[in-house]
């Protein structure tokens, strides 16, 4: 039988662009990005800490944190911002960085276009 392995507090990145600024496209963009996380890394909703999203400045119809709580995320300390406006960035993303408890690194999910955020994580 395999020791049992310790959890250890890691930040997990994540990123998406949207199709649009409304609300349903951002919530809908964020909620399946957050699945993604959840799923590539095995998460349970007790070992997730806080999330933290940012949004483009392009990007202002809704809170990113309300796909989280739709998830059941009521007892996690989510914060959004604006992202800062780099000319020649890419528009329309949502990123977030989730604090959370894994008993492995963590898997960085950058899904669509937003993957070229950062390939050597992608």
């Amino acid at each position: 039988m395999g020791k049992d392995r310790e959890k250890r507090l890691w930040g997990i990145r994540g990123a998406i662009q949207v199709s649009h600024n409304s609300q349903k496209a951002i919530l809908e963009a964020t909620e399946r990005l957050l699945k993604e996380i959840i799923e590539r890394n095995g998460l349970q909703r007790e070992d997730v800490v806080s999330a933290f999203f940012t949004l483009t400045p392009d990007l202002n119809a809704a809170f990113p944190a309300e796909a989280a709580r739709k998830l059941g995320w009521e007892e996690v300390a989510l914060l959004c911002a604006s992202e800062i406006q780099v000319p020649g960035s890419l528009p329309k993303v949502v990123r977030v960085l989730i604090h959370a408890y894994l008993e492995h690194k963590p898997v960085h999910v950058y899904l669509d276009q937003a993957a070229q955020l950062r390939p050597d994580l992608s």
